[in-house]
């Protein structure tokens, strides 16, 4: 039997639902950018995983590469949230679980074309069978939580 780890409850703070609509044009603009990059093209993503072609592995290593200078920006100049909160990143533990994961979300990826970020902008730009993938990766979600205590992680 596994021993469960007490999980620590934190309360977001309370904003009003009328602040999301930031969120909202930041998220049609990162679609509108996957489109004209071509990154929800399931053609260019069949590409990568044949090593045809070096476009996405050029987007996914600057999106890497944007990420490890912002967070060390973060770090060196000590900036917050809008709110004024600290930005912390948790340290990770690796778990062979990560690498089951890792394969059985690459598998998809392979089969589908579509990872969790593009499904919504394919489905804006009018791929309506990718509604498929997206109930499917929402399902696997969800069998996923109902079985997490009883995987190995």
């Amino acid at each position: 039997m596994i021993s469960e780890q007490p999980r620590i409850q934190t309360k977001a703070p309370v904003r009003p639902k009328s602040a999301n609509w930031k969120f909202s044009l930041v998220g049609i603009f990162f679609g509108i950018v996957f489109v004209k990059a071509e990154v929800i093209s399931w053609f260019r993503i069949q590409e990568m995983f044949r090593l045809d072609s070096f476009h996405m592995y050029g987007v996914i290593g600057t999106a890497v590469l944007v990420g490890m200078i912002s967070l060390q920006l973060i770090k060196r100049f000590n900036i917050k949230t809008v709110q004024g909160d600290p930005i912390s990143v948790a340290p990770k533990q690796f778990s062979k679980g990560q690498i089951y994961g890792g394969l059985l979300f690459g598998f998809g990826w392979a089969i589908t074309g579509a990872c969790p970020g593009p499904l919504f902008a394919q489905i804006g730009a009018g791929y309506s069978v990718v509604a498929v993938t997206l109930l499917s990766a929402i399902a696997g979600t969800w069998v996923y939580g109902a079985i997490q205590r009883k995987l190995p992680h």
